[in-house]
């Protein structure tokens, strides 16, 4: 139908003035400029080719200019389709816990990690992913902000722009020492769950896309791996692995799909 599914109800946020749809309207208006700067570059590109192939003893300057130039626009075309395809998640194209899942089992599958998706820690809020590997245990949640938000870390606490982070360590940190304790308990093995949050669509500031303040660390989905493997200290043998990967599937539910009606 014209105006969309009859039996999927609308989402607000994507609709009207929402920050989504604004975006959206500002990117479709900015698509000339943004053919004729890359143009532009095209052009600077086929001339620097046309001078420096007789410097380098290229016999045909014209090809080079013609492949500089390509090269160059096509450069230029490929940092504009990162830039929006960051913001996919938070456009609602695409699901954040999908693309953070295939990324952790692409990465530490074949490292001796477990890697569960979709459970709910009882009495607690769901997870999205949880990793059991050999150096420790991790609750990983996604979340997707705005390209204009800034995540940062400033004396010790987070900041997603002006807003304190506290709320959103809050329920992580929570789940994370609610399971940690539940594991210990029908295992018998001591373990502690570090919470990690992946944030997409925003920009965080801190060393390689991480950051990490009031107990909680955050990353873009790509570099969450990197916050696992590069934690030390606890060490768990693959029979402790495979113990606490079975007692996890067994304890912690699936999350109930939500019906539309």
């Amino acid at each position: 139908m014209p105006s969309g599914s009859i039996y999927v109800p609308k989402d607000a946020k994507f609709t009207g003035n929402s920050p989504q749809n604004l975006y959206l309207t500002f990117w479709m208006a900015g698509r000339k400029n943004r053919l004729r700067v890359r143009a532009a570059i095209a052009a600077v590109g086929f001339v620097i080719g046309n001078v420096l192939a007789p410097r380098f003893g290229w016999s045909n300057p014209f090809l080079a200019g013609l492949l500089l130039g390509a090269a160059a626009g096509g450069v230029d075309l490929l940092i504009a389709w990162r830039a929006h395809e960051r913001t996919a998640v938070w456009r609602g194209k695409r699901r954040g816990e999908v693309r953070t899942g295939r990324l952790l089992r692409l990465m530490l599958s074949r490292s001796g990690y477990r890697v569960m998706d979709g459970r709910a820690v009882p009495g607690k809020a769901s997870i999205d992913h949880l990793i059991i590997g050999p150096n420790g245990l991790w609750i990983v949640d996604n979340e997707a902000w705005g390209p204009d938000t800034v995540v940062a870390r400033y004396g010790g606490r987070l900041f997603f722009n002006e807003k304190f982070g506290t709320t959103v360590a809050k329920g992580l940190i929570q789940a994370a020492t609610a399971l940690a304790d539940l594991l210990t308990k029908e295992t018998g093995i001591p373990v502690s769950v570090a919470p990690v949050l992946a944030l997409h669509g925003c920009r965080i500031e801190g060393y390689r896309g991480i950051v990490a303040g009031e107990g909680l660390t955050v990353a873009y989905p790509r570099k969450v791996a990197r916050v696992v493997r590069s934690e030390v200290g606890t060490r768990l043998s693959a029979e402790q692995i495979d113990l606490l990967a079975r007692t996890a599937a067994r304890i912690l539910a699936r999350p109930s799909p939500t019906r539309i009606t």
